[in-house]
């Protein structure tokens, strides 16, 4: 009876202790519009390769810009990959974005990792590309993708109040393949 007992009120206590391990209920119409508007992005989709060019004050650096690109969380969010690599083989230059849709304000986002530096960017998503800014004080860093006949062309303009918008980077990337990144070899229940 005392076993009884002890099992009725553990189960009684799972039964309560349920509702508040999820402190919400799924949004699936939040999900379904958030799969809906990544479709803008399928494009991106796979493996890119092509050459980069950047502008310093130490002047002009080459390298061949990588991407790899795939849709996670059941088609909800975009992530991306981006991996340079200088003339000698070595890598240049290493970014980690996630691209997301907030279904109730109705807004793009880019969350990007790179250089020790790491932020969430407003996005616009264009029916050729994309645009995203960077605050930085009192100017911008914008950048501006577009997609033509399997190219992908990004620039990054720095843009100062009342100048005119000063280029330091451009890429022309083709598409190279397929990629089943990030979502195959998640791990298996057993």
């Amino acid at each position: 009876m005392r076993k009884l007992m002890l099992f009725g009120l553990t189960a009684l206590f799972a039964a309560l202790l349920a509702p508040s391990a999820q402190a919400q209920p799924t949004d699936t119409a939040a999900i379904a519009a958030q799969r809906e508007a990544m479709k803008k992005l399928d494009w991106m989709h796979g493996v890119w390769r092509g050459p980069a060019v950047s502008q310093s004050p130490q002047g002009e650096h080459r390298v061949i810009q990588t991407e790899r690109i795939g849709g996670f969380l059941g088609g909800t969010l975009t992530v991306m990959e981006g991996k340079s690599y200088n003339s000698d083989g070595s890598v240049g230059f290493n970014a980690l974005g996630v691209v997301s849709y907030d279904a109730q304000a109705k807004s793009w986002w880019l969350t990007s990792w790179a250089l020790g530096r790491g932020g969430k960017f407003p996005m616009q998503v264009t029916d050729t590309g994309y645009v995203w800014e960077i605050p930085a004080g009192a100017m911008t860093i914008r950048y501006t993708a577009t997609v033509t006949n399997g190219s992908w062309t990004e620039v990054g303009d720095y843009i100062a109040p009342g100048q005119p918008p000063r280029r330091f980077f451009t890429m022309t990337l083709t598409r190279v393949g397929d990629s089943d990144w990030p979502g195959a070899g998640s791990v298996t229940k057993q």
